[in-house]
């Protein structure tokens, strides 16, 4: 995978301080997980995950919704953000999306061509 949530993540305490971990100044809520695991990648390394387990995550239980101005524009800071620090990385698509899947929604539908 290239990344996975924070909500499942283990990692090495020793390479967590040395990519120095998430990200709090410009990505204080959302992407953090992401970008980390994305270090990972670029350090050379793999994020891995198992098939045997089964999680639940409450995606913003505990923090609400994005839904105030302030939430909404620090939001859409993040995601500027993490697209231009990121965009090299996906110039020609997350390595690990299956090609033949949707691009364009988040359900992973089979992506007819005509």
């Amino acid at each position: 995978m290239s990344a996975c949530t924070a909500a499942c993540l283990l990692t090495d305490r020793k390479l967590f301080i040395k990519l120095q971990g998430f990200d709090e100044n410009n990505l204080k809520i959302a992407f953090n997980d992401i970008d980390y695991c994305l270090k990972v990648r670029k350090e050379g390394l793999l994020v891995v995950y198992t098939p045997d387990v089964s999680l639940y995550h409450f995606e913003s239980k505990s923090r609400g919704y994005e839904d105030t101005p302030e939430k909404v524009e620090r939001f859409n800071n993040e995601i500027n953000y993490f697209k231009n620090k990121w965009s090299n990385y996906y110039e020609n698509g997350d390595p690990y999306y299956n090609q033949n899947l949707t691009k364009t929604d988040s359900n992973y539908l089979i992506q007819f061509n005509e």
